[in-house]
């Protein structure tokens, strides 16, 4: 019985992204059940909302998605009054996904600042300043609120601990700014204390975020799993992939009830990048996490290696990655090194 996926078009690179990941998907033997849906300037195309109902209704029924970045036409002008500035931002909102998991871990092949680096990044979603509460208090004069409430932050490092423990890790860290900040993240530190009292089996430690900064890019290994709210958790997860490689090692996990959405994190406009010559990797690899996720782990194990080989042998890279390869070139060079 085959794999019932939700798969979102968001346009640009993700044009080329798509049809190159679902071909390497089928010469590796996975069965998905594709339904096909658009998101961004895809959808804008077709005369539809950014996030359209039917894309929405769909990952509600599938309860499981692979994503492209849902990008904005270039030239989009400026965000109206109270409305969402980020379309991505509006999906996770929408489908009520409150935690993303990052994992940051090296991939063979692929240039690094540092190597034996396996770190899950794990971040709260619907609060903090991106919950975009701001106004203009007077002329010149904005004011931008940044909301934790316990609800929230309990729910999300239930999650986080439940994860982590399923994951075998051993130690985590809950990143915050409470010796500024006491109440707001003095709450979502005091959240961390109490939920991680139900899992005494984890080595659990605090830390203030710019120290966090300065610890990752100076010796990474000493992070296992890294919880943090969601302006910080923002911050870190690109930092944490500068350090493993860039977009081409990263991927995001967005979690909410009942819903995964598997995502590409990076999309450019054809403007920027022409067609044809998008980097497919980093869709490849959230699609090799959703094989992982629903138990598929062989399939996962073998598009990994393939993968690895690839970007080890440096014969077919793509541009981004110092190569000359396009999309379909980079697709032939995986689906050959799969045997």
């Amino acid at each position: 019985m085959s794999l019932r996926v939700t798969l979102i078009q968001g346009g640009g690179t993700g044009l080329d992204q798509v049809p190159a990941v679902k071909r390497i998907l089928a010469a590796a033997g996975v069965a998905i059940d594709w339904d096909e849906q658009v998101g961004g300037v895809a959808a804008l195309e077709r005369k539809l909302p950014p996030v359209p109902a039917e894309t929405l209704e769909s990952v509600r029924a599938t309860g499981l998605a692979l994503k492209t970045s849902l990008l904005a036409p270039p030239g989009l002008p400026p965000r109206k009054e109270g409305a969402i500035g980020n379309w991505n931002v509006q999906f996770r909102r929408e489908l009520g996904l409150f935690a993303s998991v990052r994992p940051l871990k090296n991939l063979a092949g692929l240039p690094a600042r540092f190597r034996g680096v396996d770190i899950l990044l794990m971040r709260e979603l619907t609060e903090d300043l991106y919950a975009a509460i701001e106004h203009e208090i007077v002329p010149g004069v904005v004011q931008s609120l940044k909301v934790v409430t316990e609800s929230a932050s309990r729910r999300f490092f239930r999650f986080a601990f439940e994860w982590a423990r399923q994951a075998g890790r051993q130690r985590v860290h809950c990143v915050h700014k409470a010796n500024i900040l006491k109440l707001a993240d003095g709450l979502f530190l005091e959240a961390f204390r109490s939920v991680g009292r139900d899992f005494p089996e984890l080595e659990k430690k605090e830390i203030i975020v710019d120290n966090c900064c300065m610890q990752m890019v100076s010796r990474p290994s000493q992070f296992d799993v890294v919880m943090t709210g969601n302006l910080y958790g923002d911050l870190l997860s690109d930092l944490g992939a500068g350090i493993v490689g860039g977009v081409s090692a990263t991927a995001g996990i967005n979690v909410g009830e009942g819903v995964r959405v598997y995502e590409c994190l990076h999309g450019e406009t054809h403007d920027v990048s022409p067609p044809g010559t998008a980097n497919p990797l980093p869709l490849l690899l959230p699609a090799i996490d959703l094989l992982e996720g629903v138990g598929q782990v062989e399939s996962a194990r073998r598009l990994l290696s393939a993968m690895e080989r690839v970007l080890t042998e440096k014969k077919v890279l793509p541009r981004d990655l110092g190569g000359t390869a396009g999309t379909e070139e980079v697709a032939n060079a995986v689906i050959a090194a799969l045997g």
